[in-house]
């Protein structure tokens, strides 16, 4: 646990360090484009983070083959080159899209290739756990078909989501957290070496999304963009390759000693796998399918972008930014992890009875977007101001603050007159009102009686 750890800690930290010098590059490279009619940010906001992250997956990987643990990874199945490979290509797709701009198709076509890639250096899909029927093996072409699938669809759907400040970010981040818990106890508590690079990955990816969120949340201070979504999207989609297509069921099963209730709960585990790869990106595939099938159905393009995307939707029932986010966290971490309590033996029962609470306490919240919830007075020093009591001043006695104040500011007409000399006064005497000039003073015609 401690070298997957100082791999996270370290993938976060070189991301987190690079986000800043990666941002004034953008702003000189011109990386800001303008606000588009479904932004919901006011401001050009620079993109490219995706440059930091590949910065930090880099230094991860790299403290990671000088470990002893995990040096492992590099020495087995090619995992670690199909990933570096498959992650440059969509990196640099994404790093294109974001400076002058990509066709859609050309996009898709750039995912299917680096997804390709990683095929032909062995990351596929080589069996599958079928639930009544045992392990199926598969044939090489429908194992290609799977993982080039299963790429396009995680990377898709990570960059459909990418919407609002630090919502991509923190619901990959989610994903790969629940994904790295799965696969560490496959790798640890039943002893598989074959699920040690999921484990990596996946704590890498964490690491990764740890590191920018710093610098995503609202306000955002840059934007991940295509480099960031696809890459994010990328990683995630090889961890549950890696896990899913290399864990053989049969090693597992072994160690039931026959027993066929034994068998069954065991097996539960080894059937998470069909679900887990879906579970842990299921807002997004949601959000996805329904896009498709919206922009379909009014004959539009798939890929054509607009502003009907679930969290558009929450902004426009009432919740704030800041709020539509979390509500987005709740909601994976939610299906997530209750799939991940899920595969434990003798923990079904509870995780479905929390999982039930929390959907009725999701729910409630989801319904009530006026609610404003009051930090303690203790903790306010050390939230933002718009988390504080102190902060939030109605309108109307803002209107009657400055009010008061500008007539406090104000001289009365009898200051102003005591404030004249002698010489503007008699100057004024001279003067009179402006009604001579005009013609309306008494007894006057306003002309030279000449």
């Amino acid at each position: 646990m401690r070298e997957f750890l100082l791999t996270l800690c370290v993938a976060a930290a070189v991301t987190y360090l690079l986000t800043g010098p990666v941002r004034k590059f953008a702003i000189i490279a011109g990386a800001m484009p303008q606000i588009r009619d479904r932004d919901v940010h006011k401001e050009p906001t620079p993109r490219l983070g995706g440059i930091a992250m590949f910065g930090g997956l880099c230094a991860g990987l790299l403290v990671a083959a000088h470990l002893s643990t995990l040096a492992s990874v590099f020495n087995g199945p090619g995992d670690v080159p199909a990933l570096l490979s498959g992650a440059g290509i969509m990196w640099i797709i994404g790093v294109l899209d974001d400076k002058w701009g990509v066709d859609a198709l050309v996009k898709l076509g750039g995912q299917m290739v680096a997804a390709g890639v990683m095929v032909l250096q062995g990351v596929t899909v080589l069996w599958l756990p079928v639930p009544g029927v045992g392990t199926v093996v598969l044939p090489q072409m429908w194992g290609t078909f799977i993982a080039v699938a299963l790429v396009v669809i995680s990377v898709n759907a990570v960059n459909f989501i990418d919407g609002l400040d630090g919502l991509a970010a923190g619901m990959v981040c989610i994903a790969a957290l629940a994904f790295f818990v799965y696969s560490y106890r496959l790798s640890y508590g039943y002893g598989i070496s074959d699920a040690l690079p999921a484990t990596l990955f996946s704590a890498i990816l964490v690491g990764m999304c740890l590191g920018f969120l710093p610098h995503n949340l609202h306000p955002a201070r840059i934007f991940m963009g295509d480099s960031g979504a696809l890459l994010l999207g990328l990683v995630l989609s090889v961890s549950m390759i890696s896990l899913t297509g290399r864990v053989d069921p049969s090693v597992i099963t072994a160690q039931t000693n026959g027993s066929q209730t034994d068998a069954v709960h065991t097996m539960v585990p080894i059937y998470i796998p069909l679900l887990l790869p879906l579970t842990v990106i299921a807002i997004p595939l949601a959000d996805l399918i329904l896009a498709v099938v919206r922009r379909t159905w009014a004959g539009k393009s798939p890929f054509a972008a607009d502003k009907r995307h679930l969290h558009h939707r929450l902004l426009e029932i009432g919740h704030s930014h800041s709020r539509a986010v979390m509500i987005m966290y709740f909601w994976a971490s939610l299906i997530a992890f209750a799939t991940v309590a899920f595969s434990v033996n003798n923990a079904p029962g509870l995780a479905i009875k929390i999982a039930m609470a929390a959907c009725v306490i999701g729910i409630i919240v989801l319904l009530m977007p006026r609610f404003k919830p009051n930090a303690p007075r203790m903790a306010e020093r050390f939230l933002p101001p718009r988390y504080r009591r102190t902060a939030v001043v109605e309108p109307v006695k803002v209107r009657e603050v400055l009010t008061e104040a500008s007539v406090a500011a104000r001289p009365s007409r009898l200051d102003q007159v005591a404030s004249l000399s002698h010489e503007d006064e008699e100057l004024l005497r001279k003067i009179g009102t402006g009604a001579h000039a005009s013609g309306r003073h008494s007894g006057a015609s306003g002309r030279n009686g000449r």
